[in-house]
């Protein structure tokens, strides 16, 4: 049942596992904190149990349901001798879409079984999500640090429900990145020193987005035309050739964005970034941030 609703719903994929501590987890993660690899994202260090332990946010917890909703466009609008956005922020920021569908799918659920202890997530509270995701068989974790699914590669949003109820849980499935090195090979700021490890100091999505001070200067010429986030270590990934494109209206882009050229990018006013972004993710940076981005990138 709750997979059939996962389906009607739009989700792409859903998997379950059971609700309980993620032990292999607690030391990678402290590990990868001590290594100082999340910068100045604090937040990242905050509630470490409830990050390994779904029955802190959720009181009784038996099964995480893991969701996968695809984002893969069209249209790539990234061009080499043009700026450049991460594909999933063409649309409407997917919070409030997810959220929106979650929202629906507990009160599906309240309706089928009755009254059930659980709560929603996507990317808005301290859950491991790929980690829950790869316990529920959507994927394996790559090289790049991302969930990779066989069929359709890593361009999909990942949410949570995380209940009361006692779920049959699926298993994991295998790692199928073999010898490559795609995604190491083409971070063109070496954010990724070994496989599987992530330096976010270095990633150009973190430098694009969460980093607030004045981009360090080492990154001068590396950051390869990206403004919002990056793409680089999906694209080159072998496994995303099985992407298909999204069918979520939200989801397309601003008509505006795919003609912006370098010129209009530099002139952009504070009026045309909130009507451009008006529901975007790209509000994240804020108008300031953006301009920031576009001018270190200096094209």
């Amino acid at each position: 049942m709750i997979k059939s609703l996962a389906h009607e719903l739009g989700f792409m994929f859903c998997g379950i596992s059971k609700a309980e501590f993620l032990s292999e987890e607690a030391p990678r993660l402290e590990k990868w904190l001590s290594k100082n690899m999340h910068d100045k994202m604090e937040y990242m260090a905050n509630h470490f149990e409830k990050r390994l332990d779904p029955t802190k946010l959720v009181p009784g917890a038996k099964s995480v349901v893991s969701l996968a909703y695809n984002y893969f466009p069209e249209k790539d609008l990234a061009k080499d001798d043009t700026f450049k956005l991460a594909k999933y922020a063409y649309g409407e920021d997917y919070h409030f879409v997810i959220k929106r569908k979650l929202k629906e799918f507990l009160e599906r659920i309240y309706e089928s079984v009755g009254e059930v202890g659980g709560r929603a997530f996507v990317d808005s509270a301290p859950v491991m999500e790929r980690q829950w995701a790869v316990k529920s068989g959507l994927g394996w974790i790559g090289k790049n640090s991302l969930l990779l699914n066989k069929n359709q590669g890593s361009f999909f949003f990942l949410a949570e429900l995380i209940l009361d109820l006692e779920l049959t849980p699926d298993g994991p499935v295998k790692d199928y990145c073999g010898t490559c090195t795609a995604c190491i090979d083409a971070c063109p700021t070496d954010a990724i020193p070994e496989p599987y490890i992530v330096d976010g100091s270095k990633c150009i999505s973190y430098i694009t987005i969460e980093l607030r001070d004045a981009i360090p200067k080492v990154f001068q010429g590396k950051m390869d035309n990206w403004i919002f986030g990056c793409d680089i270590c999906q694209d080159v990934c072998p496994w995303n050739r099985f992407s298909k494109a999204h069918n979520e209206p939200a989801f397309k882009p601003n008509p505006e964005l795919g003609s912006m050229s370098n010129a209009d990018w530099h002139e952009l006013t504070q009026d045309v970034f909130n009507g451009l972004f008006k529901k975007s993710a790209v509000k994240r940076t804020k108008f300031t941030g953006l301009k920031r981005n576009i001018t270190f990138s200096g094209k």
